[in-house]
């Protein structure tokens, strides 16, 4: 799988410039076959170094890099996939505050969803 098509990769580059920025994620990356969950809000000029929340067990907010993520080799021939599904909605903030007291990213995304689907008018 591309990790990152053209268009996500211009949109995080546009963010990349647009400095002290609240940014809506723009792609979900995970591991299909366990831990490891990162939401990218901006991308470097060197095309490599992302900004965003990154998730191993603990959500932090920080650089990570989109080479070592496209070089992870998991078991049966596996690697690190993009959610092709994935909307961001809400800034990376809000996804940084919520993670940190869900204990996680994917936590954090059943709950922020869960009650944004609950509000009137939210349909």
């Amino acid at each position: 799988m591309i990790l990152l098509t053209d268009e996500l990769r211009e949109q995080l580059l546009a963010n990349g410039r647009q400095r002290d920025a609240d940014h809506l994620p723009v792609v979900k990356f995970f591991n299909p076959l366990g831990e490891g969950v990162w939401l990218a809000t901006e991308l470097e000029e060197d095309g490599d170094t992302l900004f965003g929340l990154a998730d191993l067990g603990h959500p932090e907010l920080g650089s990570f890099s989109l080479e070592e993520l496209t070089s992870l080799r998991l078991p049966f021939g596996m690697g690190i996939e993009r959610d092709i599904l994935f909307t961001g909605d809400f800034p990376i903030s809000v996804w940084a505050e919520a993670a940190r007291q869900a204990g996680g990213i994917r936590a954090a995304e059943r709950i922020l969803y869960k009650v944004t689907r609950s509000r009137p008018g939210d349909h």
